[in-house]
């Protein structure tokens, strides 16, 4: 059921990962087409804020940071998934896989070493940040209007 917690779930998530994503940039190498990767990121904040973060608001003050602090980190881990998808799915094209069982396993890989890429403070205190903000105007908008 639409909530006003859910939907400001929903936005203040999609604004800390469009700030971790525009953090990540730099730390791509040099002529990396970075494409949709803003959109589907904002996307993985709409649908975690909307899903886990809205449906669990209320509480004091403690259980709202740590509400944002648990959808920040779902946040990051949905966003290393889905872009180690798209990157095994980008050489999958280009047959650089022997069958379907390594490049399923190449997905993880490649998480794994998106996570050691962005595992630096100038990307993580944003998504710290951003995440005990979204957890405290979620917590805020599910008291004002219930």
């Amino acid at each position: 059921m639409p909530t006003a917690a859910r939907l400001i779930a929903a936005l203040a998530l999609s604004v800390t990962a469009y700030l971790a994503s525009v953090q990540v940039i730099p730390l791509l190498p040099e002529g990396t087409d970075v494409g949709y990767f803003f959109q589907v990121n904002m996307g993985i904040g709409l649908a975690v804020g909307w899903v886990y973060m809205g449906k669990r608001a209320g509480g004091g003050l403690v259980q709202a940071i740590n509400n944002g602090l648990t959808g920040a980190a779902l946040l990051l881990l949905w966003a290393l998934f889905v872009q180690g998808c798209w990157e095994m799915f980008r050489l999958a094209m280009r047959h650089r896989y022997g069958g379907p069982f390594d490049a399923l396993g190449a997905i993880f890989t490649i998480a794994i070493d998106y996570f050691f890429l962005v595992a630096v403070p100038t990307v993580l205190l944003p998504l710290f940040v951003g995440g005990c903000i979204s957890g405290i105007l979620t917590n805020a908008a599910y008291k004002r209007w219930p």
